[in-house]
């Protein structure tokens, strides 16, 4: 699936709901379903500067696309990471680097975040950005 794709199927379901506590509770939900991060990759250097609770992202490249994996210690942080890693999840780097990621607006995440959590947001989807951009450079 292209990134486009899969950012229309998550408005899609979070349009199911209209209250923003289903919306968390769907965050939840999407962050418990996600496979924990292997401890070996529970690292410093791995933990994204700028979230208010701890994030580890591992990316790999394989076969030309990306694999993320990460983690989150707060609940509805790792329901964020988990919709961000559903985009952008093997996909190529050109196509992760050229992605606009409309979902976020559409579904609207940033604006029932605390401020915090959207800087944690935006320091997520750099991070993934910049793994995206090492990647291409090889």
């Amino acid at each position: 699936m292209t990134i486009n794709e899969i950012q229309d199927e998550i408005i899609e379901e979070f349009q199911d709901f209209d209250d923003w506590m289903d919306r968390y509770q769907l965050l939840i939900d999407l962050g418990s379903e996600q496979a924990p991060l292997d401890e070996r990759y529970k690292t410093e250097q791995n933990l994204i500067d700028g979230c208010q609770s701890r994030v580890w992202l591992q990316a790999d490249l394989v076969d030309g696309r990306v694999r993320f994996q990460a983690e989150s210690d707060a609940l509805i942080v790792k329901g964020i990471v988990a919709l961000l890693i559903r985009v952008l999840d093997n996909q190529t780097p050109a196509d992760i680097l050229s992605a606009d990621l409309y979902f976020i607006e559409k579904i609207g995440l940033r604006e029932h975040l605390s401020p915090t959590r959207s800087n944690g947001l935006l320091a997520m989807l750099k991070q993934m950005k910049m793994y995206a951009l090492a990647f291409s450079a090889r």
